[in-house]
């Protein structure tokens, strides 16, 4: 994440160095040995976090060897973590076996180490959320709500503060929607670009996306986009019901600049905005200084600049591929940006 405004990049990106930008994470080669180890101050380490330490249990989060470090100090009966060996992995303690436990265990935790100055540039004050987004067994699987019962024979495994999730490593979820005028495959579409606020937590004066968000714990994916479309724009529900259309996702492996990991699936939506309905997003939250209708040659050109935010840019790519303004006959890199943009995170390999 940043928490400064972008500046000009000091000759055009392509739009393969735009994707990489966004996905710029894989495993080292010596993830799952022993000698990760050897230097427990690198940042650069990463061992897995499963949710019991019993062969199979799924992996959740990828831990930075400081936060393993943080939770070796807890008390028992929360946290099992192993002295360094071959297949090592953080879990929760076997007591600790139900989606409410977990979410309890972790609320406390995030809570407390906020409280006390852990670190800060992550979950301190300014940075929190107050907003839980779920984590799953199988990160590519349905997108269940906590059972009343708390069973746990789903796939949802628990909640945690947004905030925390990177410190944690875990998949978060969001939706993007394009939002356009005109016909999507022509050279005159024109697309609605908000600049994010100065004063956002992350990413303050960057370019966004139309209408773009995380979905909270609980709420239905669709549902997260009318609530977005409503803050962010001031868009009326009934627009966004009857016009967006979901049109794919797309998942990226990003490492933030304080070497936290933010593996990430977007959910992507268009929505082409009818000729006979007056349309002009507004700003309504505070999260979005103002609203531009840009052409299509001005939105390429203010992303080879790198003044779009990263996974924003990932996004509009997307657009660019699925409508024809992208073609592997004009882009040399087309079959890696394509696939870039729908990686897996390497997610076979974290439970190794």
């Amino acid at each position: 994440m940043s928490n400064d405004p972008p500046s000009p990049a000091s000759s055009p990106l392509s739009y393969l160095e735009l994707v990489k930008i966004c996905d710029n994470f894989r495993l080292p080669p010596n993830y799952g040995s022993a000698d990760v180890f050897q230097t427990p101050s690198d940042i650069y380490s990463f061992v897995p976090w499963t949710l019991a330490q019993s062969p199979g249990s799924p992996a959740v989060g990828l831990l930075r060897l400081d936060v393993v470090d943080l939770l070796r100090k807890e008390k028992p009966g929360t946290w099992v973590i192993p002295e360094p060996q071959v297949g090592y992995r953080v879990s929760f303690d076997a007591s600790v076996n139900t989606p409410r436990k977990r979410t309890a265990v972790l609320k406390e935790l995030c809570e407390r180490w906020r409280d006390t100055g852990a670190f800060p540039a992550s979950i301190g004050p300014r940075k929190w959320r107050n907003e839980m987004y779920t984590v799953y067994r199988n990160p590519f699987g349905v997108h269940e709500h906590c059972p009343e019962d708390d069973s746990d024979d789903g796939n949802y495994a628990f909640e945690m503060e947004r905030a925390a999730c990177a410190l944690f490593g875990v998949v978060t979820y969001g939706i993007h929607m394009t939002i356009y005028q005109g016909i999507a495959s022509s050279p005159q579409v024109k697309i609605w670009v908000p600049t994010r606020a100065k004063t956002k937590q992350t990413w303050p004066s960057w370019l966004d996306n139309s209408v773009a968000g995380g979905i909270p714990s609980g709420m239905p994916i669709f549902e997260s986009l009318v609530k977005e479309c409503e803050e962010e724009a001031s868009m009326d529900a009934d627009i966004v019901r009857n016009h967006a259309k979901p049109i794919g996702a797309i998942s990226y492996f990003f490492r933030n600049r304080m070497h936290f990991l933010q593996p990430e699936v977007e959910y992507v939506y268009d929505l082409g905005v009818p000729p006979d309905i007056p349309f002009q997003p507004c700003p309504s939250d505070g999260e979005v200084e103002s609203f531009d209708l840009l052409s299509l040659d001005e939105v390429k050109s203010k992303m080879r600049q790198g003044l779009f935010k990263p996974n924003c840019a990932a996004v509009l790519i997307d657009f660019f591929v699925r409508h024809g303004h992208l073609t592997p006959d004009d882009e040399p890199d087309y079959m890696e940006i394509v696939t870039r943009l729908h990686g897996r995170f390497e997610y076979e390999r974290w439970g190794q």
